[in-house]
């Protein structure tokens, strides 16, 4: 591989990195485990409104998103860099509004009808997506001006991974053991007083990781800001003929639908299919235990067999599971969170290559172009992804209202389901991220061109061309 004047990778440099995502997921994470409950179940929205508003908020990010991208690529790097300020600087705005979203709004103003709740959440959540924006976008491209070396890509997209799962670990796995408490019949629900109390925990720790992400991290490769007058669509328009990004797009937007619509559906499955909310806590270990298992090993298996080839083969193997959970009933959730562990080990890989591969789509680009243009390469890649949360987001409410689920008519009520619509909560459970995952291992296997060998060829190529570009002190 061609010599740059690029400087390797510290570790305090690839655990400031991995700091970016603990940040962003600490929201995310606990707002992918408990806000489409928080609003059936204490705000008591129908979950058939609530496909509009997760609609909404996902057109307004098609807007939203390619032009934060091209507002960060027309920036003029600091000497701080081009990525690192905005992370820094919206991450303020993006706290405040998670603390917004789960606000108990009806203890302030008791009168609030459901409508009035409804507008409410419209408001916060289109604020907090629009926040998350700000953090994300930067975030992302970030990784592509760290590092052009394959194997430290690799290094940032686990150490991302690794991040995203102590994020994870607060709204997917010690929320759920706090957050229920008991009514007088003896069901168990959602405490939105007890949520909004670990909300404000989880705040401090996201305080902690941004200044550590800020402090940290470093850009090395130094691009010229994008020329004046060249419009988003423009750059659109060239990466529609990027076959690796637009395929690695489309896989990512699955795999975020998946994982959604299975944290969605599974909190919605332990509390009422299984009656044992707090075994919801486990879900996230069974799916980042295994990542914790390979990561010591995936550097040497995607040299040895390639990052796309990996992300193929352990989407079918998750999706062949899931498959078997949805003909074999399984009663016990004992058995199931056993199952979700071999799902999570064909997802593993996707997981945590997923932002060395698009680093790689994005360097495809430049190869296409001659023009460096991360920032709005990376808001469209965002935007799939969001795309991703609007289907498990829009889907599974819609067909949560399909299969009969009743939404609490005030924040005191607790209603228990009927068996049938518990049963249809297991099918929704288990065949949509069949159906979404083999879709995604299809998309790898035959539409993602970049293997072994042309990820390869293509890093020595950029990295001949940027052989005298400026680094960053």
């Amino acid at each position: 591989m061609s010599e740059t004047n690029t400087k390797k990778l510290t570790a305090k440099n690839i655990f400031g990195y991995a700091m970016g995502d603990t940040g962003g997921v600490l929201a995310f994470g606990v707002i992918g485990s408990f806000l489409n409950m928080y609003y059936t179940d204490v705000f008591g929205i129908d979950a058939a409104k609530l496909t509009i508003l997760f609609l909404v908020a996902r057109l307004w990010d098609a807007i939203n998103d390619p032009m934060m991208g091209a507002f960060v690529d027309s920036r003029k790097p600091n000497p701080k860099g081009r990525f690192r300020p905005w992370i820094y600087f919206f991450s303020f705005p993006m706290i405040i509004s998670l603390i917004l979203l789960f606000l108990p709004i009806y203890d302030f103003f008791p009168g609030l009808n459901q409508s009035q709740l409804l507008i409410y959440a419209y408001i916060t959540y289109i604020f907090y997506g629009m926040m998350y924006t700000g953090v994300n976008i930067p975030y992302g491209s970030m990784a592509t001006v760290m590092t052009q070396d394959i194997k430290e890509r690799s290094t940032l997209s686990m150490a991302r991974t690794f991040g995203a799962g102590i994020g994870q670990m607060a709204g997917s796995v010690i929320l759920p053991l706090v957050v229920y408490s008991v009514a007088s019949n003896g069901a168990k629900y959602l405490d939105g007083h007890k949520l909004f109390a670990g909300i404000l925990v989880i705040v401090l720790f996201q305080i902690l990781a941004y200044q550590l992400n800020y402090r940290l991290t470093r850009e090395t490769v130094i691009a010229p800001a994008k020329e004046k007058g060249e419009s988003v669509w423009k750059v659109l328009g060239s990466l529609v003929k990027n076959r690796p990004f637009i395929t690695l797009s489309l896989a990512s937007m699955l795999l975020i639908a998946g994982n959604m619509f299975t944290n969605t559906a599974n909190g919605y499955l332990f509390k009422n299919y299984y009656g044992t909310p707090g075994k919801q806590a486990l879900v996230a270990v069974c799916t980042y235990l295994p990542m914790a298992l390979f990561m010591p090993f995936l550097n040497k298996l995607v040299l040895k067999f390639g990052k796309k080839e990996l992300c193929a083969f352990g989407a079918y193997l998750a999706a062949a599971t899931y498959l078997v959970m949805y003909f074999v009933k399984i009663p016990n959730p004992n058995l199931f969170l056993g199952c979700l562990f071999i799902t999570g080990i064909g997802l593993t890989f996707f997981t945590m290559e997923v932002w060395a591969i698009v680093s790689d789509a994005i360097d495809y680009q430049e190869k296409l172009t001659n023009k460096r243009e991360e920032g709005t390469s990376y808001a469209i890649f965002s935007f799939f992804r969001k795309m991703g949360q609007t289907v498990a987001g829009v889907g599974f409410n819609a067909l949560l209202a399909g299969i009969g689920y009743v939404s609490s008519k005030d924040v005191t009520e607790v209603i228990v389901q009927t068996e049938e619509v518990n049963n249809g909560i297991y099918t929704l459970a288990t065949l949509v991220p069949f159906i979404m995952y083999l879709a995604m291992a299809l998309l790898m296997h035959f539409g993602y061109t970049l293997g072994k060998k042309q990820t390869i060829e293509l890093a020595d190529e950029l990295h001949a061309r940027h052989k005298d570009d400026v680094v960053a002190e």
